[in-house]
């Protein structure tokens, strides 16, 4: 429910970027002109092909991550897709395209979309709950967990464990905000990223981070401590800043602080940190 929500928290699409989704909907014979200008959400089973998922074929053809461009790709249950299938996720989560190379000929697709995944923490579900229900051994755990490799989780930028909610609890009245004031402040925030430096955060090189991304003090030493201890590579690094510059534009503030990069580190803790 909650990836599905997503789309609508994003910044309305542009009209380039509306050309483009209707153009790659219409390669795969499924546009529909009341989705106009509404960013794709697109969610495939975990038993699709790598072709499904990628795009391919005689005449290749775009698949769901193409399908989702300038939209959100939700993977439920992460770790039963592919690992063949998941890894080729790598390239576009880089770069925004993916290029499918067949005897025949080669093809390149656009792909550059908001990766949205979720999985179990074991192969039973139960690991961590109140009902101690799991009878899974630790070696089963990290079997399970593994299934998703070191590479693709860098690129995971965000990385929360969600608890089981009580019975009292889901039975309460929701305390969040409507999804109308988020998306007004996620557009505010993007605005001032395209003011700032023209592309949105994501987007930004390293040369750019450097220049955009400015730390206090406290801030620096935080970071640098949590990259020594945590042991992250430099695209770790890199991402943790664009997380930690977003959640200042959210703020609306210039300088990203000891507070914005914390909450950014928080973001950071998955799997292989535990």
């Amino acid at each position: 429910m909650l990836a599905s929500r997503f789309p609508g928290l994003l910044p309305p699409l542009r009209e380039e970027e509306a050309l483009e989704t209707a153009a790659i909907q219409s390669l795969a014979g499924s546009f529909a002109i009341e989705r106009w200008r509404k960013r794709p959400f697109r969610n495939p089973h975990h038993t699709s092909s790598g072709v499904a998922l990628v795009g391919g074929g005689q005449g290749p053809r775009p698949g769901e991550i193409s399908l989702a461009h300038h939209g959100v790709l939700f993977l439920d249950e992460l770790p039963e897709f592919d690992r063949k299938v998941l890894e080729v996720l790598r390239e576009p989560l880089e770069t925004g395209a993916i290029t499918i190379s067949r005897a025949a000929r080669q093809a390149d697709f656009p792909a550059s979309f908001q990766l949205i995944a979720a999985m179990n923490p074991c192969p039973c579900g139960w690991l961590g709950h109140p009902s101690s229900k799991c009878r899974c051994t630790p070696d089963a755990v990290q079997r399970y967990q593994d299934r998703i490799s070191g590479p693709l989780l860098d690129r995971i930028d965000i990385q929360v464990p969600v608890a089981a909610m009580t019975p009292d609890t889901m039975a309460q009245l929701a305390d969040g905000e409507p999804s109308a004031a988020i998306a007004a402040r996620v557009a505010q925030a993007h605005a001032r990223q395209l003011s700032r430096q023209g592309k949105a955060n994501r987007k930004l090189t390293t040369r750019e981070i450097d220049r955009h991304c400015h730390l206090d003090t406290a801030a620096e030493r935080l970071l640098g401590d949590a990259m020594q201890h945590l042991h992250w590579s430099a695209r770790a690094y890199h991402r943790v800043l664009k997380v930690a510059r977003t959640i200042a534009d959210l703020a609306g503030v210039d300088t990203v602080n000891a507070q914005h990069v914390a909450e950014a580190i928080q973001y950071r803790r998955g799997l292989h940190d535990h």
